[in-house]
């Protein structure tokens, strides 16, 4: 028989028991900010840029108050390929300026359709040593028309620069 208070059901409860829930956390809508790199004249760094947004350098290093957080920039013809990996081995060497981070390489498409064999290859060497994201060829790009929606298969990249689709 029972007597006073009365008492709720047993409950078992298995596995660990989750702290309760601080306070909720204050979102961050901050954009990773980014300094685009051209490793050689007419590399795309500059539409990159417009399109993507972050900064502009042309084919200068990052200046004092610009990111330092680079995305190296070429093209994916011979010279252009040869480009980036002078400019990886600047960086693997220590030789680019203090303070820089390497994020990755964009290789932008010099022409429509798949790369020769060679260039293939050579793209291959680059992705095995640093993340790389490719852009297709954008007809409209060449005519200056940088305000449509961005090719579908640069979504990480996109992805990455905060400028998602």
């Amino acid at each position: 028989m029972r007597t006073g208070a009365q008492q709720g059901p047993e409950i078992w409860i298995r596995g660990p028991v989750p702290a309760p829930d601080p306070a909720p956390a204050v979102a961050s809508n901050t954009v990773r900010r980014f300094s685009w790199v051209g490793t050689h004249g007419g590399s795309g760094a500059s539409t990159l840029a417009a399109v993507y947004g972050g900064q502009d350098c042309g084919c200068d290093w990052p200046g004092a108050g610009d990111p330092t957080s680079v995305l190296l920039v070429a093209r994916t013809h011979a010279s252009g390929l040869t480009a980036v990996l002078h400019a990886l081995e600047v960086f693997r060497r220590g030789r680019a300026p203090g303070g820089l981070d390497l994020d990755s390489v964009v290789l932008v498409a010099d022409a429509p359709g798949r790369l020769p064999r060679p260039l293939a290859q050579q793209a291959r060497l680059i992705e095995s040593v640093v993340d790389v994201y490719r852009v297709p060829w954008v007809p409209a790009w060449r005519l200056g028309d940088l305000g449509g929606r961005p090719p579908r298969e640069t979504e990480a990249l996109a992805r990455l620069t905060g400028r998602a689709h």
